[in-house]
């Protein structure tokens, strides 16, 4: 249903007249210019469309704008402030955690819910919350690192 939705897109308030079933990772990514979050399988199963809804990670390519309505929305556009990377963006840029860059905003926005939620995970916690985000050139190592290296750090890591 066409409808007026209000959220908070990477701290800035948007207000949209939207249909309210359309896919959040479309809205994101042409309505927004978040383009951050990639469409992968269009499925739900690759992660690489990841966003955060109020901390939440999400499959922007399944998930409905309506499901932000009156919610924070982050995406990889909002990890940076004032020209400095967040702490995972570096730690990622750090440990080579990174090839193609594909998959990336969708991993770095899955390590970051993992951290909000348990700021000390195991290596298992880590692996377990990144098992649905397929790295295609073989970086999940280097991801996994990369992450470790942030865990139980500052709280501005977080």
């Amino acid at each position: 249903m066409q409808r007026v939705l209000t959220f908070r897109l990477n701290g800035v308030e948007r207000s949209l007249d939207v249909d309210d079933a359309r896919a959040l990772l479309w809205v994101l990514r042409t309505d927004c210019a978040a383009t951050g979050a990639k469409y992968g399988c269009g499925a739900g199963y690759c992660a690489a469309c990841t966003v955060l809804i109020d901390d939440a990670p999400v499959r922007s390519c399944i998930t409905p704008i309506g499901a932000a309505d009156g919610k924070d929305v982050t995406t990889v556009e909002g990890l940076a402030r004032d020209g400095v990377l967040h702490p995972l963006q570096q730690a990622f840029i750090d440990h080579g955690g990174l090839q193609c860059g594909y998959c990336t905003s969708g991993m770095l926005l899955g390590a970051l819910a993992l951290l909000r939620a348990n700021p000390r995970p195991t290596r298992a916690a880590i692996v377990q919350a990144l098992d649905h985000h397929l790295c295609r050139c073989g970086a999940h190592q280097r991801i996994v690192e990369a992450i470790e290296s942030v865990a139980g750090g500052a709280p501005e890591a977080r």
